[in-house]
């Protein structure tokens, strides 16, 4: 298995790279001030973002490899993986990172409406991409945060004040995703976008422990479509079948859990398969090997 630094506060990301702790429950790290750096590929515990320049070659996002040019913005999110694995290497990173604990957050209304965020999904297929104007405003938002750091001790009052401008970065960055969603090809990519997002809430709603796996009519129901059209105009969009793209989505979640540790049945479990066995037929489908031969590679 592939070594992997386990994110389970903002704190540990902050001390692998050499940045200044500042308080318990949220880290902002200037790359300027730590570069060098060595990689790392990060299980995540918390929320974060990352605000760079340039980011490393080889960067991966759960399963799927990521290349981002320019300056941009990947969100994060607990429980999945990111980044690239430590080959040695030094890199100079320019930017920043924000991290955040869910604790910090809890009992709030931005906890609440995490989902409104849509660039925290796993599978969202893009970086958000900031021109000239937005990353000189997000560096003097999170500079505005560290200050406050800087001068005031922990209290609720300095949490409140915390919270208050992550909601604004987040708000910011949810401008740039929309902005990002009407510069596609409305089409294809609308569609598509809709099927991922069927999909993502359903096991958001943890619908998999009462309904089993997703299927091809629910998710045309959700879309407004009959059966046989969804998997018709969805065969035309991509050339491929509807249920054979629910079930890598699925895989994938899969891939996920058993890098993070999870054993074969508990990864079934979650994904809402009846029986261990089911999972592991599906995944040496999809993937060309059975879980226990990708747990070991």
């Amino acid at each position: 298995m592939k070594k992997i630094l386990k994110v389970d506060n903002p704190n540990v990301f902050a001390q692998y790279v050499g940045a200044q702790e500042q308080h318990p429950l949220l880290s902002i790290i200037h790359f300027d001030e730590v570069s060098p750096l060595h990689n790392s590929l990060n299980d995540y515990g918390v929320y974060g973002l990352f605000i760079q320049r340039e980011f490393p070659k080889n960067l991966s996002y759960g399963i799927r490899s990521l290349q981002v040019n320019d300056a941009s913005i990947i969100a994060v999110a607990p429980g999945q993986l990111g980044g690239g694995e430590d080959d040695g290497e030094l890199l100079t990173i320019s930017g920043w990172a924000l991290l955040w604990s869910p604790e910090l957050i809890h009992n709030t209304d931005l906890e609440r409406n995490m989902h409104d965020f849509p660039f925290f999904s796993y599978f969202y297929t893009d970086s958000l991409r900031l021109n000239d104007i937005e990353w000189s405003f997000f560096t003097q938002l999170i500079q505005m945060m560290r200050q406050e750091l800087v001068i005031n001790e922990d209290s609720m009052a300095l949490r409140k004040v915390l919270v208050g401008y992550i909601r604004l970065l987040l708000e910011y960055c949810l401008r740039i995703y929309q902005r990002q969603l009407s510069e596609d090809n409305k089409s294809t990519s609308d569609f598509l976008k809709r099927f991922h997002s069927v999909l993502e809430q359903y096991y958001y709603e943890g619908k998999q422990h009462q309904q089993g796996l997703p299927s091809v009519a629910y998710c045309a129901s959700e879309m407004a479509y009959s059966p046989h059209y969804f998997g018709d105009l969805f065969k035309r969009s991509t050339g491929t079948t509807a249920i054979s793209y629910i079930h890598t989505y699925i895989i994938n979640i899969g891939k996920s859990l058993l890098m993070q540790g999870y054993n074969i049945n508990e990864a079934s479990h979650l994904l809402g398969f009846e029986y261990p066995h089911h999972f592991s037929r599906l995944f040496k489908k999809v993937v060309g090997m059975t879980p226990s031969e990708f747990i070991e590679k």
